[in-house]
């Protein structure tokens, strides 16, 4: 699941559109305004978001709201600190070595 969210993540109009729903619920309208592309564009960066289940979309007549699901970008959070801490043990073993190796000269 996590590797839903890179995806849905790995395009700079798409992280714009999670960046601006972070503030809150809009309509499509709202999170789209000004970003210089098609209606087809948005839609399909829209749907690959709502497939990912990073956004889900709720229709009331002609309204399309967005909400922002955290949870699902929580997995790919957790992933990434998993990854992080993974190589800050691995840096401070090569600062060991290089201080052990300072020290025997």
């Amino acid at each position: 699941m996590a590797n839903d969210a890179f995806k849905a993540l790995a395009h700079p109009l798409r992280r714009e559109i999670v960046e601006r729903l972070s503030a809150g619920d809009a309509t499509v309208g709202e999170v789209t305004r000004d970003f210089g592309v098609s209606k087809p564009t948005i839609s399909r960066h829209l749907k690959m978001l709502e497939e990912a289940g990073v956004v889900s979309r709720v229709i009331d007549g002609r309204t399309h709201r967005l909400t922002l699901r955290p949870d699902r970008l929580a997995e790919a959070s957790e992933w990434i600190e998993s990854q992080r801490a993974r190589w800050e043990r691995l840096f401070d073993v090569v600062v060991e070595y290089l201080e052990e190796q300072k020290r025997d000269r």
